[in-house]
C-alpha cells in the first residue's frame, strides 16, 4: 500500500503543524514546562520508553521503578508503556493508588502493559484487563494463544481497551511474520492488532514500514528499535530500520498510542544509549516534517 499525494500533503502538514508549537511556546515568553517543550519536539507523537529498557537498575534485587521513572524524566519523555517487573499486575485499590501516585509524581503517563500473555481462560485474562482499567491504560502487548482470539473479542469490545500482538522475532512460533499476525486477527474486533516491534520484525527479515501500512489504524503500541543484518541491536539509526518512513506512515494514520524505545543492549546502564536513540528519533520526525 501506498500514499497518495493527498495523505503525504496530509501527513506533512500535521508533521509541520505539531513542530511550529515548540516554537510558540517559546514565543509565549518561555512559559512552557521543559517537558512540554521536549514533547513538542516528538509531536505529533506520545514519545516514551518500554520500561523493559531501564530493567537493569535494581535495588535488593528487584527492578527499582523509582529510579527508573527518574531516568525517565531526566530524559525529557512522560509516556510509558511498562514493563510488568516495574509495575505489577494487580486489581487491589491501595496498590493502584500507590502506583499511580508514584507515576503521577514523577510525570510519567502509563498508556500500555506488556508483554503480557493471554489464553483461553476468560477469568486468567480478566485480571489484565481489570487491572488496565483501573489504571486508565490503553493498550495491552500481548502474545495471545492460538485459539483465545473469540475470548479476547469479547474483552476487548467490554472494555474499550486494544490488545497488540508483541511480534518476539524469529524464535517466535506464532507471530514473527507480518502475514501470521494478518491471518490471526482476520475477521476479529478492530481493538485486536499488532504491537509493532521494529527491531524484532527486522530480526525475523520483516519490514516494520510494511507492518505499519498492513495492520494501519490496528496498531497499538510501537517498539522502537534499531537492528543491524537482521542480528545485532543497535542504538535507533544505526541500524536497518527506515525511521523517517515510519514515522511518516504513523502520522498518517493517526498513530496516538505510545511510541515506546526500547533499547535491549547495556542494561546496567542504558541512559546515555536511550538519549541518543531519542535524538535520533528527533532527527527522523524533522526530516519527515520536510518531506
Amino acid at each position: 500500500m501506498s500514499m497518495g499525494a493527498n495523505d503525504q500533503e496530509w501527513t506533512r502538514r500535521r508533521l509541520l503543524a505539531a513542530g511550529g508549537a515548540a516554537v510558540g511556546a517559546l514565543a509565549m515568553g518561555g512559559k512552557a514546562h521543559a517537558f512540554s517543550i521536549k514533547e513538542d519536539l516528538y509531536a505529533p507523537f506520545k514519545m516514551g520508553l518500554q520500561s523493559y529498557s531501564l530493567r537493569g537498575y535494581s535495588r535488593g534485587g528487584h527492578p527499582d521503578v523509582e529510579k527508573a521513572l527518574a531516568v525517565t524524566k531526566d530524559l525529557g519523555v512522560r509516556f510509558w508503556e511498562a514493563y510488568p517487573a516495574h509495575i505489577p499486575t494487580t486489581t487491589d485499590p491501595a496498590q493502584i493508588a500507590a502506583m499511580k501516585h508514584q507515576l503521577d509524581s514523577a510525570g510519567v503517563t502509563l498508556i500500555g502493559y506488556g508483554v503480557v500473555g493471554l489464553g483461553k481462560n476468560e477469568k486468567a485474562n480478566r485480571k489484565y484487563f481489570d487491572f488496565a482499567h483501573a489504571m486508565g491504560l490503553k493498550y495491552l502487548s500481548a502474545s495471545p494463544e492460538p485459539g483465545s482470539f473469540d475470548v479476547l473479542d469479547k474483552l476487548v469490545e467490554e472494555y474499550g481497551i486494544a490488545v497488540g500482538i508483541h511480534n518476539h522475532g524469529p524464535e517466535d512460533r506464532h507471530y514473527s511474520k507480518i502475514a501470521a499476525i494478518e491471518k490471526a486477527i482476520k475477521d476479529h474486533h478492530p481493538k485486536i492488532g499488532c504491537c509493532v516491534d521494529t527491531g524484532h520484525f527486522l530480526r525475523s527479515h520483516e519490514d516494520p514500514v510494511h507492518a505499519v501500512e498492513v495492520f494501519g489504524n490496528r496498531v497499538f503500541g510501537v517498539h522502537l528499535k534499531d537492528v543491524k543484518d537482521a542480528k545485532e541491536f543497535t542504538v535507533l539509526g544505526r541500524g536497518d530500520l527506515r525511521t523517517v518512513d515510519l514515522l511518516r506512515l504513523l502520522a498518517q494514520n493517526h498513530y496516538d498510542y505510545c511510541l515506546a524505545i526500547e533499547y535491549e543492549e547495556n542494561p546496567s546502564n542504558p541512559a546515555e544509549d536511550i538519549r541518543a536513540c531519542l535524538a535520533d528519533s528527533r532527527r527522523a520526525i524533522a526530516e519527515a516534517r520536510k518531506s
